[in-house]
């Protein structure tokens, strides 16, 4: 089998997961990597592979900061954030996580072997576990905490 084969029956096989486990995040993305594939785009794949994750997080982003910039988060809502305990933990943990990502993007630039293993492991977690497929980087960043890489 070819490496073309072998890697749509992958991507096929993870839209299926995500279509069993109902979770139209992963199916979409499996699917148009797919078409990608088999529609001769892939000189789309290293711009993809270069900007796709910093493209994403500018998204994701945009997602979480649009109740501020739509007026449904106040700047007392913003400042209430400072002075309940439970808001002050999730100050702390915010930073933690981005600190973690940031962690997570140099590992995975520095050992890219580490990646595939990363990539299945998130796909598998939203799949399987709903979960939302920002998991690689904060993953790649706990596991740079285990293997000592910075």
């Amino acid at each position: 089998m070819s490496q073309l084969d072998i890697s749509s029956l992958l991507l096929l096989g993870m839209a299926g997961l995500g279509i069993v486990s109902g979770n139209s995040t992963i199916t979409i993305a499996m699917i148009v990597l797919l078409l990608l594939r088999v529609t001769n785009l892939n000189s789309l794949f290293p711009w993809i592979e270069k900007y796709g994750l910093t493209v994403g997080i500018i998204i994701l982003t945009i997602g979480v900061m649009s109740p501020i910039a739509s007026g449904k988060m106040s700047v007392e809502t913003i400042l209430a954030s400072f002075v309940n305990w439970k808001s002050l933990l999730a100050v702390v943990i915010g930073m933690l996580v981005a600190y973690l990502g940031g962690r997570g993007a140099q590992l995975m630039g520095q050992s890219p072997t580490i990646v595939a293993g990363l990539l299945v492991g998130t796909v598998l977690g939203v799949a399987l576990f709903r979960g939302v497929p920002v998991g690689p980087l904060i993953a790649a960043g706990i596991l740079s905490l285990f293997i000592g890489k910075s």
